[in-house]
């Protein structure tokens, strides 16, 4: 941008001052760092902090600068510069035009300018926030404008104001159409857009996140919230793009209750597999055949969540066929053991009980020996909901569905 290169050039300017300073002044310079990090957070500039630590480990004693307020806006690195001083580490810190050494005059100077920067860094940002507060009050909201417009310098008013996409505005509003007049769903829009190659101003596809932001945007009707959460609500200069009942209807539709909520029915084989083909979760949904006798066949059918690909076209499993292909794995697979012997010592436990409270039969009470692996295959044929869970959480390797096995 504009601004990395104005930066740039002054970075690389200064260094050429420093270095012609140095040689005039006999200065042995070992080496050269820059970086273009703002000096008011520690935390956030690398080269600077192992200067730091270099200078504490004796590879240099000095530092050249173009200005004080170069090394420290905030009072961590100001702190941490005295302290290398006062323990002789750092013997002289060179700017353009001061000296400072370990003398309390001096660094009690050093400290005066590092925290003078500081103090114009905060009123600089408090003036930025009032700024922004002013402008928003006046009906420009001061952050990116929204897909479906762009902004636009003023040059005699000198300030930047936002206008309509004449590509994608129009775009916008028939996304909000194809919502409110032919219930689209968000994944059909996704769908659509992709068809008509529709793309950010950077050239990239819409997420289907986005598009959910897009829909609930107050801004395409003039009107936003600044800041946001505060409540206080404007009325921009902007030109709106839709009118207030057609983004109402599709405020209406997208609060409206599922027919089917989610999470609701559960079912035996969900969160236990991924899906081979994106790494996505695998999850459940039941179908209904109606028969020729008037019956209803209900099917349950397993397949990809699309969460990490929206595309993704690895085909479902029906569970019976899951099931079976199921009871074939468990014939190679590793089952943990300790796992199902504890299953099989609390069937026992539950069945030995039952023979003495309902059946009157007591004897020597001892676990015969079972084929785990042929009770593994009842569990998953025969068991409930939670012992197939129980199950299939002891086998050791890691389940995929793939090209619908």
């Amino acid at each position: 941008s504009e601004d990395d290169e104005r930066q740039a050039l002054s970075i690389d300017s200064q260094i050429k001052e420093m270095t012609a300073m140095a040689k005039r002044d006999g200065i042995d310079v070992v080496e050269i760092r820059k970086e273009s990090h703002s000096a008011k957070a520690s935390h956030g500039r690398p080269v600077y902090n192992q200067i730091l630590a270099d200078i504490k480990a004796g590879e240099f004693n000095a530092l050249l600068t173009w200005a004080a307020d170069r090394l420290s806006r905030n009072a961590g690195d100001l702190g941490t510069l005295v302290d290398l001083m006062d323990q002789g580490f750092l013997k002289e810190i060179r700017t353009h035009g001061q000296t400072f050494t370990n003398n309390p005059n001096e660094k009690f100077l050093l400290m005066i300018l590092c925290s003078q920067a500081k103090l114009e860094n905060d009123h600089r940002g408090i003036n930025i926030k009032r700024g922004m507060r002013t402008r928003a009050e006046m009906g420009y909201r001061p952050t990116m404008a929204p897909l479906g417009y762009l902004t636009e310098r003023d040059m005699k008013l000198r300030r930047s104001h936002v206008v309509v996409d004449p590509i994608r505005g129009p775009r916008i509003k028939e996304i909000f159409e194809l919502v409110a007049y032919k219930g689209f769903s968000g994944r059909k829009i996704y769908s659509w857009m992709k068809e008509i190659g529709f793309a950010t101003r950077k050239g990239h596809t819409v997420t289907l996140s986005m598009i959910y932001r897009m829909l609930r945007n107050p801004f395409y009707i003039g009107r936003y919230e600044f800041p946001m959460g505060s409540g206080k609500w404007i009325t921009g200069e902007h030109e709106s793009l839709l009118d207030k009942q057609l983004f109402d209807e599709v405020q209406r539709l997208l609060d409206l209750v599922p027919k089917k909520p989610w999470g609701i029915k559960e079912f035996s084989f969900t969160r236990l597999m991924t899906c081979g083909r994106c790494g996505a979760g695998v999850t459940a949904e039941e179908k209904h055949k109606p028969l020729k006798d008037g019956s209803v066949r209900k099917y349950v059918y397993y397949r990809c969540t699309h969460t990490k690909d929206i595309d993704c076209n690895e085909p479902s499993i029906r569970e019976d066929r899951l099931i079976e292909q199921m009871l074939t794995i468990l014939e190679d697979v590793t089952l943990e053991g300790g796992a199902i012997k504890k299953k099989l010592e609390e069937e026992f436990e539950r069945h030995w009980k039952f023979m003495g409270a309902v059946l009157g039969q007591e004897g020597e009470k001892k676990l015969p020996k079972i084929d785990k692996r042929k009770y593994a295959k009842y569990l998953l044929s025969e068991g409930t909901m939670e012992e197939k869970r129980g199950l299939l959480a002891c086998i050791k390797s890691k389940i995929i569905l793939k090209d619908g096995q």
